[in-house]
């Protein structure tokens, strides 16, 4: 019986250079709710509104990169707008809550400082000519859950009613991401050192040659 080849895996998008595209109209779009979520929960303290309008920007967060995927419209600023929006909601996110004591400044050390160690990683990489490392499941599971977990708690603030089972429920997501966030940095970390290492290998092979 003769073999059967072996199925072809499906190759990936190629990123065009379009900018009015379905995915990054949505991307900006999440990028708009950033200051109006800053500006509801700390000049108002409007904060079940700010409340929608986080929970819109958190559960949109795969949204623009399903459609691009599903209509073949991924795009090279479509790349850079879903992670600058990310961090943005996660920065935004932090700052304001803890303005308002909706978590402890710990938390935003812990997370902030994540961010603070990759940055510095990336920085060496730019210094020997490479690009960031590819993006990881751990980071991008950490990234959802974190934005999963900032609208339950604050629910928790902004209901009282609600924080018997929106409080643990909450701060339960939010230790699950910071453990998937700092996974995430040690991977890339070991990644960043890797790459270090061949181009030393390869620069002292080239200078012995």
């Amino acid at each position: 019986m003769p073999q059967q080849p072996a199925p072809v895996a499906p190759r990936p998008p190629v990123a065009s250079d379009r900018i009015w595209t379905i995915p990054n109209i949505i991307s900006f779009a999440r990028l708009l709710g950033v200051p109006l979520f800053l500006y509801l929960l700390l000049v108002p303290h409007a904060d079940v509104a700010a409340l929608v309008v986080l929970a819109l920007g958190g559960t949109t967060d795969w949204v623009d990169g399903y459609v691009a995927r599903r209509t073949g419209s991924v795009s090279r600023l479509g790349e850079l707008l879903d992670p600058f929006a990310d961090r943005l909601y996660i920065l935004a996110t932090l700052i304001g809550f803890t303005v308002r004591e909706v978590v402890p400044w710990w938390l935003t050390v812990a997370l902030l400082a994540r961010e603070a160690v990759l940055g510095v990683a990336l920085l060496v990489l730019r210094r020997h000519g490479y690009g960031p490392p590819p993006v990881h499941y751990v980071g991008k599971t950490g990234t959802f859950v974190l934005l999963g977990a900032f609208p339950v708690l604050l629910l928790a603030h902004a209901v009282p009613s609600t924080a018997a089972v929106a409080g643990p429920l909450g701060w339960g997501l939010a230790w699950w991401a910071l453990g998937l966030y700092w996974a995430a940095a040690v991977l890339y970390l070991i990644q960043t050192a890797s790459v270090l290492r061949a181009d030393r290998a390869a620069r002292a092979g080239t200078a012995a040659g």
